[in-house]
């Protein structure tokens, strides 16, 4: 009895003393709380200095004080000046400093951010604005600290289908603000899928004309009671790309474009019917979830295929500076290879074994291409049938065997398994709106961990990072987009972020729900049950 009640007197002094501690998420690395000493006021006027190189994080951090704290910082002319409360930006060698690390010291005259590099100053912004209260106020006050923080993965990255359900540029912007205060560096945009193509490429005018507007969409859960008979779609011109693109930089994003092949398809046959394996039978923009065998999705790998194909990612590649250019390669219906004559004898010509083998040939052509071009090659895990491409980067979803298997083969890998990481899932045994039909909760997204069990250290080295997906078969607005995205987005930036062995999921909850009041005041749309 007596070890149970020291436990739980433990376990009480535990919670004080992590309460005591700022919330911030993703954990940082060290955070040294100076109890003794008072922290700093900062109010409207507070001064900035921050070279020019550095805009970027002192653009970002004064709109958010403007827009959430009705706050508006100073410019400082120097950065030296004892008798006045400022907030310092600088870039500046650190001492054994980690790639992307920043220093943040809040003393009562000065905050003080260093890092080791730009992108890594604009980390300790994201940080410092999780030191504010989540509450609106004439007057912020800061608890004194010191925080050494830099990121565990290389790769911390986010998906947002646009092809299901297409959401417009001011959502687009938004969804990459959310990933910077949450410190993640990629942003996956899912353009071209069967249910809609939403990106012009002047070449091919009909992509757009034809293959981003489908006459309908099905009713409810797949397979649906229905097919709703409304003209949906919509897709994004190129200046709408580029002021996407800028904005992401402007936040240390990079964006990496995703066109779909050899498979999911239909958008582009349903405009160009030449390029599929029936090139005289009709095809229409998918109204349906989970078709894969079901219609006839697959590109033809003809040479006419090739070209076109390289046209349209070479206006791709003119519009993305980024160093990865997503293939796809998932759920390819080779059944439709099969049937196609032309395919078996595509297969016979370039001695390939059968259609996996087909299939390879097909990423590895798309793959020399864009290699030619400068880019990698990013593709989900099933590029590995048949033969990897070289140099390709494999991204892990049918759980971790393929990225364990691409790791084994030295390939860079990202992962990110299904059912930890997909935020289309539900999140309670009972949800209160349509979703997936499959359950991921937050702590299972917080417990997962992107380095395999049993991977050895030499192989594991081959992991860059992880990311989360969001699909939009039953995410049609912004609001449903936020209720599904958080807070399991807080929980996979700290497994992308923070040391493994500080994590901690009983902290986590704590410091939530700190972050849940931000979002509140940020209005921010989340499921309630998280305040319980």
């Amino acid at each position: 009895m007596k070890r149970y009640f020291l436990s739980f007197l433990l376990t009480i002094y535990s919670c004080c003393i992590l309460a005591q501690q700022p919330a911030i998420i993703p954990q940082p690395v060290s955070i040294q709380v100076q109890g003794n000493m008072p922290g700093f006021q900062l109010q409207d006027g507070t001064e900035l200095f921050a070279a020019d190189s550095l805009v970027r994080s002192s653009a970002f951090l004064s709109a958010y004080l403007k827009r959430y704290h009705q706050l508006n910082l100073k410019p400082a002319a120097a950065e030296q000046n004892d008798d006045v409360s400022r907030i310092i930006l600088e870039v500046g060698n650190i001492p054994g400093a980690f790639e992307d690390q920043y220093q943040l010291q809040v003393q009562p005259k000065v905050i003080h951010i260093r890092g080791n590099s730009a992108k890594a100053v604009f980390y300790g912004v994201q940080t410092l604005i999780q030191l504010f209260p989540p509450v609106d106020s004439a007057e912020i006050s800061i608890p004194a600290v010191e925080i050494i923080d830099y990121p565990r993965f290389k790769y911390r990255g986010m998906h947002l289908d646009v092809s299901r359900h297409f959401f417009d540029i001011t959502f687009v912007k938004q969804y990459i603000d959310y990933l910077a205060l949450h410190k993640l560096n990629y942003f996956h945009w899912h353009l071209t899928d069967d249910h809609g193509w939403r990106i012009a490429i002047d070449q091919y005018p009909k992509l757009t004309e034809v293959g981003a507007w489908r006459d309908g969409t099905i009713i409810g859960l797949y397979p649906g009671t229905g097919n709703d008979g409304i003209r949906y779609g919509g897709f994004y011109t190129k200046d709408e790309i580029k002021e996407v693109i800028r904005y992401a930089e402007d936040r240390y994003i990079t964006v990496v474009p995703e066109i779909e092949m050899p498979g999911h398809a239909m958008s582009i046959l349903a405009a160009y019917p030449e390029f599929g394996t029936n090139p005289g039978t009709k095809t229409r923009v998918a109204q349906t979830w989970g078709i894969f065998n079901k219609f006839n999705n697959v590109l033809q790998p003809t040479d006419q295929t090739f070209k076109f194909l390289e046209n349209v990612l070479g206006e791709v590649i003119e519009l993305f500076p980024g160093p990865y250019i997503h293939i796809g390669g998932d759920e390819c219906a080779k059944i439709w290879w099969k049937q196609s004559a032309l395919s078996n004898r595509i297969v016979q010509q370039n001695g390939l074994k059968d259609m996996n083998g087909l299939q390879s040939y097909f990423v590895n052509r798309i793959s020399k291409y864009l290699a030619s071009k400068g880019k990698k090659m990013i593709g989900w895990d099933e590029i590995l049938d048949g033969g990897l491409a070289p140099d390709a980067i494999v991204m892990s979803w049918r759980g971790e065997a393929g990225g364990i298997a691409a790791a084994k083969k030295k390939h860079q890998v990202i992962m990110t398994p299904e059912m930890k990481t997909y935020f289309n899932h539900a999140q309670f045994l009972k949800e209160d709106s349509l979703t997936a039909a499959k359950l991921t909760t937050l702590e299972t997204v917080y417990n997962y961990d992107p380095i395999p069990v049993g991977l050895n250290p030499a192989d594991a080295a081959y992991i860059i990072g992880g990311q989360g997906n969001l699909w939009s078969e039953y995410i049609s607005n912004p609001a449903k987009a936020e209720y599904q995205l958080f807070p399991r987005l807080d929980a996979l930036s700290e497994v992308l972020w923070s040391p493994k062995e500080q994590r901690n999921y009983t902290d986590f909850q704590l410091r939530l729900k700190t972050q849940l009041k931000r979002y509140e005041l940020m209005e921010i749309n989340f499921n309630k049950k998280y305040l319980k």
